[in-house]
Parts: structure tokens; sequence; C-alpha cells
């Protein structure tokens, strides 16, 4: 036990200093901090550094020590689940509700629709599913994986662009929030179904495992997300009167945080739904603006990393070389682009937003970020995909977050969306 900590204070050290080292070249390229820490992760992995010095999977990334850095991967990515749910506002529904919607439903029906095109032809391709895969968990789980919107990576960029509170910031988190709620939904589903053929036995009564998972799933939402939210408004009046989050209020969030991760992966969906259904329910204001300052330097800079260097551990590029495989990567990212961007961008110049915008809306919806690492290192982990699959998601994942900030600065314009973030659209007025 000690000579796995000792490798695990190493990773650690060589996991940080590599996440923040590409980060702020990406930054200095003009992309967030985020994607050059997904491309570290994939660094450190069998694609570049294990190909290079094969020797390090077993002086630093041992598979001795990898179920430490698993559970801190765990508990990173469940923490930042959390802080999404925190930023999920409903408020921004009731302004843009129509339009939102209608981008929204063309950005999950054509990623859904082209996922299910796919899927057959997939199936038949070595190493992409798992071979006790139905046809329809495995549309569900491409649509998901091609519908998810990287949300906080948009709220950052409308936020830093000033475009709060505009028609297009306004119209972009609203669909994007209704976006990623429904792809969580449904990769609830194919968790639920996948694997789930031995019933289990409660009170005496035997109940299928799927039946479980799902029932269980709308009972914690609907409780959580209606009487906790009643409970846990009281810890908002707290925190409203001592003017920040207090230690015994922090211990109680964070005890809540580990049994609704608990609760959720023993029902058999995963620990980030009930985290995330959690922070939607915390009360907002002091309250949550004190947890996102006292956690998210934490998850962020020393958490996450452990879960991009996973990801990165189990993406093998060079499985990519095989010509069958190429086509497949070229094939998904060209289902990816054109199913979310392209239909984000119809569906928002049907309900008459200019072309410029109409574009901006497609582009932010579709970058993947870390959304998308959580996806598929969820379906990696239950089996419903293979290496081969995990390793071109991973890298569309990349591509498509790579080009959200070039190609939003290409078709938005700094000049442009400056001027609409000072002056009110016409249909805000």
């Amino acid at each position: 036990m000690t000579e796995q900590a000792a490798y695990f204070f190493l990773q650690m050290a060589v996991i940080l200093l590599a996440c923040r080292w590409v980060g702020a070249l990406a930054q200095r390229l003009g992309q967030p901090q985020v994607v050059g820490e997904m491309i570290a992760g994939v660094l450190l992995g069998p694609s570049l550094l294990g190909w290079i010095w094969p020797q390090s999977a077993e002086l630093i990334f041992t598979s001795e020590s990898r179920g430490i850095l698993y559970a801190g991967a765990q508990l990173g990515v469940g923490l930042y689940m959390f802080l999404v749910g925190l930023e999920f506002r409903t408020d921004h529904f009731r302004s843009r509700a129509r339009s939102a919607v209608c981008v929204s439903l063309a950005g999950m029906i054509v990623p859904f629709a082209l996922g299910a095109l796919l899927v057959p032809w997939l199936r038949q391709v070595p190493g992409i599913f798992s071979p006790q895969l139905r046809y329809f968990e495995g549309a569900l789980f491409m649509g998901a994986s091609i519908a998810i919107t990287a949300f906080p990576m948009l709220a950052r960029i409308i936020s830093e662009r000033g475009l709060a509170g505009t028609s297009l910031g306004t119209l972009a988190l609203s669909a994007g929030a209704i976006d990623d709620a429904a792809a969580w939904a449904l990769l609830a589903v194919v968790l639920a179904t996948f694997g789930a053929s031995q019933p289990m036995e409660i009170g005496g009564i035997q109940i299928g495992a799927e039946v479980v998972a799902i029932g269980g799933a709308l009972l914690y939402g609907i409780l959580v997300l209606t009487i906790g939210r009643r409970l846990l408004s009281k810890l908002g009046r707290k925190a409203e009167q001592a003017g920040g989050v207090t230690p015994q209020a922090l211990a109680t969030i964070l005890a809540l945080f580990c049994l609704a991760a608990w609760y959720a992966d023993t029902i058999g969906v995963h620990a980030v739904f009930g985290g995330f259904i959690l922070g939607i329910a915390m009360p907002r204001g002091v309250l949550a603006e004190d947890l996102k300052r006292k956690l998210q330097p934490m998850c962020v800079v020393f958490l996450l990393p452990m879960f991009f260097t996973f990801s990165g551990l189990n993406t093998r590029l060079g499985v990519l070389i095989s010509p069958g495989l190429i086509v497949v990567g070229l094939a998904i990212l060209l289902a990816s682009v054109a199913g979310k961007g392209i239909a984000c961008w119809a569906a928002a110049r049907l309900n008459g937003e200019d072309n410029a915008t109409a574009m901006a809306v497609g582009t932010l919806m579709n970058a993947r970020g870390l959304m998308e690492l959580i996806i598929i290192n969820i379906g990696l982990e239950r089996g419903i995909i293979g290496e081969s699959l995990f390793s071109i998601l991973v890298l569309m994942a990349i591509v498509t977050t790579l080009m959200t900030s070039p190609v939003f600065e290409l078709v938005y314009g700094r000049r442009r969306h400056a001027s609409l973030a000072s002056s009110p659209s016409p249909s805000d007025v």
C-alpha cells in the first residue's frame, strides 16, 4: 500500500505539471485551458508517452496504482457535475423558450437519427461495440455521444465575450441546458438496460435491474427536486445569514453529495447523475456562489486532471491507423459536426435569427469538451463500447472542442458581438 501511495504522488506531480503546461500553451493559441488538459491526458497515455517511452507504464502509471487514480478521477468528475448542476439556471428558458426548444430538438433529433443509421454498420466492425449490446442501446449511446454539448464551456465563452443576456447568449444557454439534460437522461436509460438481464430481489420480490435503475433514478430526481429542494433551502438561508458557507454546512453538503453519488451508482446508473441532480436542487445566491468559490479550484486544478489522464491511459490513437477505423472515425466526425452544428444553425434560422447568430449558436452547440469524455468513459467502464470507439470519440471530442473558439470568432466577429452585447436585441425588447 505504501508503494502504491508513493506512485500516486509521482503520478500526480506528472499529471499536474503536464496539464498546466499544455493548458497554458492552449490558452496562448486562443483555446480554453480545458482543451489543453484534454490533450495532455491523451499525451500521457500510450498514444505518445507510452509510445516513445514504454517503461512509463511500469515506472509511473503502474497497473497497481491506477486504482487510486481511478477513484480520484471519479471523485473529480462527480464533483464537477455537481458544480455544473449549481450553474444550471431555469430562468434562461422563460425568455427564449420557443426558439431554445426548437434548437435543442434539432440538436437531438438529427444526431440520434444519424446515430441510429450508423449503428448497424458500426456493429459489424470489431472492437467498436460490446457483442451483447442491443441495437436500440447502441443507437441511444451514439445519439447521446453526438448530441451532448459542452455546456460549462458554452457558458464560459458567453460570459467571457460579454454576451450574457443577449439574444445569442440566452438562446445558446437555454438550448444547451435542455440538450444536455435530455442526453444525460437517455444515457441513464442505456446504462439501466445494458447488461441488466439478472433480476434483483427486493423484499422477496424479483424486480428487473433496469426497472430498479430507471425507477430509482426517477424517484431520486423527483424527491430531490421537490422535497429535497425545500429542505436544502434552509442551508441557503443560513448561508445568507452567515455571509457564506460555514465549515459545518460544507461538510453536510459534501456528505449529501457522496450519498447521492453512492445511490446513483448503486441503482445502476452512474455517480455523476446523483451529483448533477443534487447541484440543480441547491439554493442559488450566496450558498451556490460560495460553494463554487470553495470547491471549484480544488476540483478543476487537482481532481479533474486525474480524469483527463485516466481517459488518456485508455486512449490508443494508434488503432486509428487501420484504414477501416479511419473511415469509421471520419464518418463519426462528419455526423457529429453536421448532426449538431448544422441542425442547430438551421433551427435557429427557421426561428427568425439572423445568419451570424444562427451560425454562432450552431458553433457553440457543436463543442463536446469534458462532457463527451464523461459519457464515453462511462461507456467504456460499463463495457458498452470498445477501446477503438473510445479512442475515436476522444478524438472527436477534442476536434469539435478545438473548432469552437476560432469558428465562433470567424462567424460572429469580435466587433459584431461587442456591439450586440452593448445594445438589446430587437427580440429582447
